[in-house]
């Protein structure tokens, strides 16, 4: 008899792993991914130095933050790539815990490995886990706090958030001071949690301790040539609309004359055009014109005479927000001025920080809009401030919207591993093995927090272990390497964040765990194209 051939349903140059093969593959680069940003975990974790290729090679970014260094590397596996989707999530969602999250899914899948190698099925781990997540929600619960009814407690509660949110981060030096300044703007917003009324903008020069929360909007712009610098009681019309076409552009087009005089007529008939523009445009009674575009000489001139304010190249960012704040709309045509939603604020001024030159809108509708100001030696060292308070400031007002609370230290982690630990000896058959494995997998995080501080992370997790078989508020302080109360040192944590990082880690890992084949599509070929041959 002749043996059959293996029929063959991919194309030739498709790649197909099966079963094991598959998932192993899965579990190696989940695990790698994991690895790699384990060590920037905890306050004493370490940054990563990111070099940039392509179009601005060379450039340098330094940051120990878990979803910026999971933007920067190209990762080919996908289940690195689900692992690198779940931490943007994470940071969209909450703004903090990307670090966590990518390491508690990562371990996650290392204790599964264990157990399919103890020939146990994906299936039953799955099982067990759900069992596992369902326990370790319920006992963060029911060990968070909420003390969103008194102010004074709420605000201490808020700024222990916000300390322990930095203390991993650049700011950990000034955590106190940056602590202040998050919770003070967060707090302006009056429970809206609308982060887009706080901006951000970055000066080189100065030390950290040199930034600060003003509470008008400011505008990295200047003011044209012979215009007022100070404008009271300001009617602002925002425009997104070409201000430059008072010259004929000669590139890229083609005009036919028979005389120079002929190309004067054009430039007249243009600037013409330019000039009943502005007359538009000052019918609305304004005395502040921001356009998104360039303005040219010509109109600049115009709103000079007129005296009005132009400020041009307002990037988009920049007019967005300015719309939000004072209350106006972006327009691109003045033909209905009675239409038109005109911005205000009390007075716009000229203020100095650093070497530049700023416009500062105070007294705007939205009264909570402010601007926090960064200052900073090198530019690493702003942008990783940027981060670390755009991380504190999400935390905040996802904290704001849900004021539960936890304890932070390794605290939680460990509450929810006795938990589950303590539910897994009450369940019988394999699902137990998996809900032990969820266990040792939440157990990972404070061990990691510890080992990153150089301390022995054995001896304290076997200590703090036995203090939670007791159900108290113990965790792991940093700055002793001893086990303290997180209750009297102030280390809290937003039970939002914790949920979050639970529940996404066993979700991603579940659906990498559920793999039995991966299957590459065969690259498309290019046609050449014959025509040009």
């Amino acid at each position: 008899m002749t043996a059959l051939k293996p029929v063959r349903i991919l194309k030739s140059e498709a790649e197909e792993e099966k079963a094991e093969t598959a998932r192993l593959s899965s579990f190696v680069g989940a695990i790698a991914i994991g690895d790699l940003i384990k060590s920037t975990l905890g306050p004493k974790g370490m940054d990563k130095i990111l070099v940039s290729s392509g179009r601005n090679e060379g450039q340098v970014e330094i940051t120990n933050d878990g979803a910026t260094i999971l933007k920067a590397i190209g990762v080919d596996n996908p289940a690195a790539k689900v692992l690198v989707d779940m931490s943007r999530t994470q940071d969209d969602e909450v703004g903090d815990g990307t670090t966590s999250v990518t390491v508690l899914a990562a371990e996650l899948l290392r204790e599964a490995e264990k157990l399919i190698d103890q020939k146990i099925h994906p299936q039953i781990i799955i099982a067990g886990w759900r069992k596992a997540t369902q326990v370790a929600q319920e006992a963060l619960l029911k060990s968070s706090n909420d003390n969103s009814g008194n102010e004074a407690q709420f605000r201490e509660d808020l700024m222990n958030i916000a300390r322990t949110t930095l203390s991993s981060k650049i700011l950990s030096q000034h955590k106190e001071y940056f602590s202040k300044l998050a919770v003070d703007a967060v707090l302006r917003l009056k429970g809206s949690g609308n982060l887009s009324a706080i901006q951000i903008i970055k000066k080189k020069g100065g030390t950290l301790e040199d930034s600060f929360l003003d509470d008008g909007f400011l505008l990295d712009k200047k003011v044209g040539v012979h215009q007022p610098k100070r404008v009271e009681n300001a009617r602002i019309l925002i425009a997104n609309t070409p201000m430059d076409t008072d010259k004929i552009k000669v590139f890229g087009s083609r005009v036919r004359v028979d005389s120079m005089a002929k190309i004067a007529e054009l430039e007249t008939a243009e600037k013409e055009k330019m000039k009943d523009k502005v007359a538009k445009i000052l019918k609305h009674d304004i005395n502040v014109f921001i356009n998104r575009q360039l303005i040219y000489n010509y109109p600049e001139q115009l709103f000079a005479d007129a005296g009005v304010m132009a400020i041009e190249h307002a990037d988009f960012d920049g007019i967005e927000r300015l719309a939000l704040v004072t209350g106006g709309e972006i327009v691109s045509t003045f033909d209905h001025p009675e239409m038109v939603k005109l911005g205000r604020c009390n007075v716009i001024e000229q203020v100095m920080i650093g070497e530049d030159m700023l416009l500062r809108f105070g007294g705007v509708p939205l009264g909570e809009a402010c601007t926090i100001v960064i200052r900073g030696a090198t530019q690493q060292i702003i942008d990783e401030a940027d981060r670390s308070l755009h991380d504190a400031l999400c935390v905040l007002a996802a904290t704001v919207r849900d004021s539960r609370t936890v304890y932070g230290g390794g605290c939680s982690e460990m509450l929810m591993a006795c938990a589950v630990q303590e539910e897994a000896s009450k369940t019988p058959g394999k699902e137990a093995v998996a809900m032990e494995a969820f266990a040792r997998a939440l157990r990972t995080l404070p061990t990691a927090i510890a080992d990153n501080a150089g301390y022995d992370s054995a001896q304290l997790i076997s200590e703090l272990r036995a203090y939670h078989s007791q159900g108290l508020t113990m965790g792991l302080n940093m700055e002793t390497g001893e086990v303290g109360c997180m209750k009297e040192l102030g280390i809290t944590e937003s039970y939002v964040v914790k949920r979050q990082v639970l529940l996404s880690a066993a979700e991603a890992a579940e659906m990498i765990l559920r793999v039995d084949n991966i299957i590459k599509c065969a690259p498309r070929k290019r046609v050449p194209d014959r025509s040009r041959c």
